[in-house]
Order: C-alpha cells, then structure tokens, then sequence
C-alpha cells in the first residue's frame, strides 16, 4: 500500500480522483491540499464522500507532501508549476492533471495559457499519459503530464488510422461535445444551469487551447504533422464527451473494422463496438471505458469514427490512476472497474 496525496482536491477531477482511489486496493489517500478549504472536512464540501474519505482539507506545503509516494494535482492550469519541481526533489512521483506539462513547445504554451511558463525544464521530462500509446515510457516515469478530457478522445479515435498509415495526415477534423463539468467547478454564467439547459452551442471554433496538444499527440502517433481542424461544443449534461471525427481515406481496399479491433484488442478500456454502431455518453459515465464506433459512409472515401468517454473518469482522473497502476507495475485496471451508470 503505497501514500498518496491529492493538491486541489476541491474541483471534479478532485472529487472523482477521492471518488476512484476510496477503492484502490493498493494506495491510500493521505493527504488532501486547498488554500481556500483548508481546515474543513473533505466529506463537507463533498457529502458522497461521508464515511469513505475522513480527512481535512490542508494547505499544500512540501511538508505534507514528501512522505508521500505520488502526488496528483488536480490544480487549474499553472499553479503545478511551482510545487512540482520540489516534490520531484523530494523523491515522490508525480502525476499532473492539468495542462502544465503537457506540450513540449514551450513559446507555444505560454501562448495559449497567457502566462510565462514557472517550470520549462521539467517538460522535456515529463511523459505523456496516454496509456494505449506510451504504456511502456509511463511505467518508468517520475512525472506524468495526464492529456485532457478533449485530446484523449480524439487521439484514441484516429490512432489506428494514424498508425495504419490510411488516411490523410494534412486535414483531420474534430468536432467534440463536453458536458458543463468539463469547464470545472467555479462561478461562471455561461456554464449557469439557466444558460446550459435544452441548449448546445460550439464555442472556440478560432482555436481551442487543447488545439495544440492534440495535435501534438496526433502527429506523434503518424510520424508525421498532422493538420487538425478542431471545434468544441457544449452539452447540457453534467459529464461524457462525444466525438464525431472525420478523415480521408488514402487506400480503397482497408477494413476499417479490423484496423480499430486489431488495435485495440489488448486495451483493457477500450471497446470497438460493432459493425454499425453508435456509442452514447451514458454508456460511459462514470467509468473509465472508452466506446469506438467507425463508419465509412455510403461505401466513399470518407471515414467518421465516433468515440465517447466520461470528461472525468477516462478524461482525467480514471486516466490518471490507470497512469499510477502502470507507474507501480499493478494490475492496470486497479480500482477501475467500474461500469457505466445506466440509467
């Protein structure tokens, strides 16, 4: 059993990381971090929690994190920046959620996160955490930069097209749908129930800042750049992503159904449905399983590959204690077994 601790435990990804690791069979939450919280009990802020997470909310500070084996941090974007470093001194593996770590230009991420980058010599050292294609660099790694909700379900809906090498690299398109959760847990008005109810809307068509890491990802796995149109929409659910993806077919003769079974057939949270389907979100919620489906449209040279996940689970905290299994040599679905929440 190993300790771990959780900074910016007061968020989703938070609450669902304690939500996942009260079940862990080999960690064990000992710490939990907020400046705005600290003093208050965990299972106040969050009642489901009652009875399953005795702990208090306590300001983060090197001292509460060095006895520990793993740190996630669930903290919004740049904030991990200046605690990482000195828990990676300390001996403790790291696990980040957010965004900090995450694209290796670092010009680039300043750019889109309007903020000098605190800790540009730690991203050539962190590994990406996207199990299906870095398994074997996230098992020996000492910091984990966990993908977001957005670019997990699009790279695990074209990397086997990417890696079979039969479509067209130069123009990829995106078009994924969020539940509101995905924007986390603060005040803003456009995420107001009165504003997201029996409505859905694109938003960030211009550029999204998940535009870049995506991207990055997708033209790991094709070797190659890979030029990606990406729009973002709003769902009024609370949590589940839905992308519908488009590419063009390079190759007449591909079995389609194949490349994405034979690709995933070992993936442990990965299901290709069959032959005609079409995933929905709360097949997913609240688990940590990701559903395919692909479709060649009226037998032509385009593909649509739809893919569905929960923001939260899959999208984040579930991936990253999938990252932690691997890290520690576990049985990779530890504590993940869940299925989805239907009705």
């Amino acid at each position: 059993m190993i300790k771990v601790a959780i900074v910016g435990a007061t968020g989703y990804t938070g609450a669902e990381l304690l939500r996942l690791l009260a079940n862990h069979p080999h960690a064990e939450v000992v710490a939990v971090t907020s400046r705005s919280e600290a003093g208050r009990r965990v299972d106040h802020l969050y009642p489901s929690l009652r009875g399953v997470v005795d702990l208090v909310f306590e300001k983060p500070t090197l001292e509460a994190l060095a006895d520990c084996q793993l740190v996630f941090f669930a903290t919004p974007h740049g904030v991990a920046q200046a605690l990482v470093p000195q828990v990676l001194a300390a001996g403790v593996r790291v696990i980040d959620l957010s965004a900090d770590f995450r694209i290796r230009d670092i010009p680039l991420w300043e750019r889109w996160y309007g903020q000098a980058h605190g800790a540009p010599d730690y991203v050539a050292r962190a590994v990406y955490g996207l199990p299906e294609f870095n398994r074997a660099l996230i098992a020996n790694a000492n910091l984990i930069a966990c993908p977001g909700c957005y670019p997990t379900s699009i790279q695990l809906g074209l990397m086997p097209l990417l890696q079979a090498g039969c479509i067209d690299t130069t123009d990829v398109i995106a078009n994924v749908a969020s539940g509101v959760s995905g924007a986390g847990r603060q005040a803003n008005i456009a995420t107001l129930y009165s504003e997201v109810s029996d409505s859905y809307k694109a938003y960030g068509a211009a550029g999204h800042r998940h535009h870049p890491e995506t991207q990055q990802g997708l033209s790991d796995m094709a070797g190659c750049p890979v030029g990606l149109t990406f729009v973002p929409h709003l769902l009024p659910i609370n949590r589940g992503i839905h992308a519908t993806l488009f590419a063009n077919l390079t190759c007449d003769d591909v079995d389609l159904q194949s490349v994405f079974e034979d690709r995933y057939a070992d993936e442990p949270f990965v299901s290709i449905l069959p032959e005609g389907g079409h995933p929905e979100t709360r097949s997913v919620r609240g688990s940590n399983f990701c559903q395919i489906a692909v479709h060649r449209p009226h037998g032509g040279r385009k593909v649509v590959v739809l893919v569905v996940e929960d923001n939260l689970t899959k999208g984040a905290s579930g991936q990253a204690i999938q990252c932690m299994n691997l890290m520690f040599a576990w049985d990779e679905t530890a504590g993940l077994n869940c299925v989805g929440l239907v009705p």
